[in-house]
């Protein structure tokens, strides 16, 4: 079964961050990046470019509204995600784990598949 690991966090304190510190997150993904590959449940994921580049689409009146900036208002923004191939919730949530500490919110979804 497919899962979304939803990474959430400040933004402010990415943006904030030295390089050092970037590096050392960076690194740190990679080897989280390595360890489902290992296991045969990378199944993609990405960074997201900061929520301010972001651009939302509303109906309004039946007509697509389109705004600048996220769909809501937060003090954690999505900040990326990894798609992995898990057993079960159990072990999706064993590899949400092992993110703890590099993001600030980690929330696991099931993916819906469809035939």
């Amino acid at each position: 079964m497919k899962y979304a690991l939803l990474m959430y966090g400040a933004e402010k304190d990415w943006a904030e961050a030295d390089e050092a510190t970037r590096e050392r997150v960076y690194e740190a993904h990679g080897r989280f990046s390595e360890l489902l590959r290992s296991r045969g449940a990378d199944r993609g994921g990405e960074e997201l470019a900061l929520s301010d580049t972001a651009t939302t689409v509303r109906l309004n009146g039946g007509e697509p509204l389109m705004t600048d900036g996220p769909y809501a208002e937060t003090a954690e923004q999505l900040g990326g995600f990894y798609l992995v191939e898990a057993r079960d919730l159990d072990e999706a949530l064993e590899f949400a784990r092992e993110l703890a500490g590099l993001e600030d919110v980690i929330e696991v979804r099931p993916v819906v598949e469809h035939p």
